[in-house]
């Protein structure tokens, strides 16, 4: 049985969720710069859960907000000089390719903040009416004394909250841990704005302005969710106060408990170090891709270690895990050539036992490691196998069956069985194949180091040139 930890419970629970569907709601992009390995880090994260779910026969509906609308985006779209709209449809197109190149599951919806204003509002009148928000010339504030569990996610207690915010605070709150639900127009805004009507003591009243951070991921999870389901993930930052102030607003305006399970990944480290651009070691996913590491090593790199754990990437680990790849490529490769007629049986115990082995490290709290470990001491043995010449052509189609089912958890075996070769690789390759026919070893060596250099290894076997992508 599944067990996760739960961040409320600070605890592993076994995972029952509410109904039939299992409602998943994961926190996504600022859409206003190229999202970075951090970020890549939890949506890694959230994808395994929503596979390894999926894989144990779990239907899913998945949410993944775009905040499309903060002091982030309107600083950079007046920087850039373009409309608020310009900016952040860009970045959210980059983003979704980044989401490919990583091979990461579609959401079933990605709403935009942009996009969701009116269930804000809504959500917000709610809250007025109860008692627990009150209006400013700043805007309107929740008020984080009249919410008793407040600081329940977190496992803090209001009078613990850090009272130095008191002297940063230049809004016109009660109190210096109420945070916004709706900030009113400031001129550093520009355009940004929206005529918010509020009910305040009974009476209508518009308020200029724009959304909270907070609110957002409330109003939208809840639309699309529910008002209360399963899971909310996220990383550890978001625990306390994004979280910790979505679970006060949700909860007051339904009385309903918002969620079931929340799972956090842990931070990213470069080098031991916080990742930052003044330390020179902040990359975005394209920065590795362009120095020519394939996404799959990256994807693997990123799952290797257990998701509640700190993860400290280097280009060393990185290494290690292009290594793991070229692991696979060459497993698969290799069983792909298999003519023998006759196998060991060993293989038919072999396949039952390392699926429950995966099987078992997943389900301990989504242990990848122990998962992945298990997969490559399969390849290890099988690989012993083949070089015994104990495994049949039938074998080895149950095994790539074997594959193909253990990479919907993964998702970091090649997409074909075939290397996809440029035409200028394919000429030399055409050449060196000539020059072996007429019997010029020499030349044929100097085309194959050439083809090295390139990044394509050629193995001559009977049936043919084989060649692997080295990088």
């Amino acid at each position: 049985m599944l067990k996760l930890f739960n961040t409320l419970s600070r605890k592993k629970e076994a995972f029952k969720p509410l109904g039939k569907e299992v409602g998943m709601y994961s926190c996504g992009p600022t859409v206003y710069d190229y999202a970075h390995l951090g970020n890549f880090r939890a949506y890694i994260s959230s994808d395994i859960l929503k596979r390894y779910l999926k894989f144990s026969g779990f239907k899913i509906k998945h949410i993944m907000n775009l905040t499309d609308v903060d002091d982030k985006t309107i600083r950079r779209s007046q920087e850039e000089k373009i409309t608020l709209r310009e900016l952040t449809d860009k970045y959210s197109r980059l983003f979704f390719e980044d989401l490919r190149a990583l091979k990461i599951e579609s959401a079933d919806i990605y709403p935009k903040a942009t996009e969701h204003i009116n269930e804000m509002v809504t959500l917000i009148n709610k809250l007025i009416a109860k008692g627990y928000a009150y209006l400013t010339s700043d805007g309107i504030y929740y008020k984080i004394s009249k919410f008793r569990d407040y600081g329940k996610l977190a496992h803090t207690k209001i009078k613990e909250l850090k009272k130095s915010r008191i002297k940063q605070d230049q809004y016109e709150k009660e109190e210096a841990q109420d945070f916004a639900l709706w900030k009113a127009h400031s001129p550093e805004d520009g355009d940004v704005f929206w005529n918010a009507e509020f009910i305040i003591d009974g009476k209508k009243q518009v308020v200029k302005g724009r959304p909270g951070w907070h609110i957002e991921c409330s109003a939208m999870s809840m639309k699309y969710l529910g008002e209360s389901f399963d899971i909310h993930s996220g990383g550890l930052d978001l625990i306390f106060p994004h979280h910790e102030n979505e679970i006060a607003q949700s909860e007051a305006a339904t009385g309903k408990k918002f969620v079931k399970y929340w799972l956090h990944n842990g931070w990213l480290l470069v080098n031991g170090k916080k990742m930052s651009k003044s330390l020179g070691n902040f990359f975005t996913l394209r920065d590795i891709l362009k120095k020519g590491y394939d996404s799959r090593a990256v994807r693997l790199e990123l799952m290797s270690t257990h998701y509640r754990k700190e993860l400290d990437f280097s280009f060393n680990s990185l290494n290690s895990s292009v290594e793991r790849i070229k692991r696979i490529d060459n497993f698969m490769d290799r069983l792909s050539h298999i003519t023998e007629e006759e196998g060991t049986k060993i293989v038919e115990k072999m396949l039952p036992d390392y699926k429950d082995r995966i099987i078992n490290a997943m389900d301990d709290d989504l242990n990848t490691p122990k998962a992945i470990d298990e997969f490559f001491t399969f390849i290890r043995e099988v690989n012993t196998l083949i070089d015994k010449n104990e495994i049949s052509e039938s074998q080895s189609l149950k095994i790539l069956e074997f594959l193909k089912e253990i990479d919907k958890i993964f998702s970091i075996f090649p997409e074909k069985n075939e290397v996809k070769i440029p035409a200028d690789i394919q000429k030399l390759i055409k050449e060196r194949e000539e020059a072996r026919r007429n019997k010029k070893f020499a030349r044929a060596d100097e085309l194959r180091d050439k083809l090295r250099d390139k990044g394509y290894i050629v193995e001559d076997s009977p049936e043919g040139p084989r060649i692997k992508k080295v990088k």
